[in-house]
């Protein structure tokens, strides 16, 4: 399939799609005006379960591989939830306010920043600032990881770019299917992709 071609596409099960994260088996999706977290069936769209956010405004979202990170645009804190019930395992404040997208790469947290255009590397033990670069554009929103690469995107363009993650160097990019752009996600082969003009979550195809 060529790039960014929709493989799939339901309906954000909110009102305000926000980020996307993939478990394995299913995706986990918040909603920044319902100020919820959902597990849904990733090609039926149904939601298998959902809890409240810790935080009024999530606006990020990542899953280290037993649990899921959330980032809150209002209290700028970074949260380690329980997938089970919810709870918070632990919480710091993020590296400078107006936080938005957050991703694991399989040891740290990386996050986008809406006042500063940088992408900031961060341990996810204490929070401390690892590394920085800057962003392809302003307005940058949302962060997967693919195993070797950064995938963002920005909320005031539908472009969705692959990004070396040692030089910040734009891999290459194409045009999302909203106007948009909010969450990212890497299933291992596919990108899954939310969008807040057309409230939808879309399977894109980038190899």
């Amino acid at each position: 399939m060529a790039l960014g071609t929709v493989i799939r596409q339901f309906a954000s099960p909110g009102g305000s799609a926000a980020d996307l994260a993939w478990d394995g088996r299913a995706l986990w999706h918040c909603d920044f005006a319902a100020a919820q977290i959902y597990q849904i069936n990733s090609v039926a769209g149904t939601v298998i379960r959902q809890f409240a956010s810790p935080g009024p405004a999530p606006i990020g979202l990542t899953w280290d591989g037993l649990a899921l990170w959330n980032i809150d645009f209002n209290t700028d804190q970074i949260y380690q939830i329980s997938p089970q019930s919810g709870t918070v395992i632990r919480a710091f404040t993020a590296f400078l306010e107006s936080p938005r997208g957050l991703t694991w790469d399989g040891r740290t947290l990386w996050q986008t920043e809406a006042a500063l255009p940088l992408i900031i590397q961060t341990d996810p033990q204490t929070g401390t600032f690892i590394r920085s670069f800057a962003m392809p554009g302003p307005n940058g929103h949302s962060l997967a990881w693919d195993g070797r690469a950064l995938w963002f995107s920005m909320d005031t363009t539908s472009v969705i770019y692959q990004i070396d993650p040692e030089t910040g160097i734009v891999i290459q990019n194409f045009n999302g299917p909203g106007a948009t752009s909010r969450g990212l996600t890497w299933d291992g082969r596919t990108l899954w992709h939310c969008d807040s003009s057309t409230n939808l979550i879309y399977q894109i195809a980038v190899n």
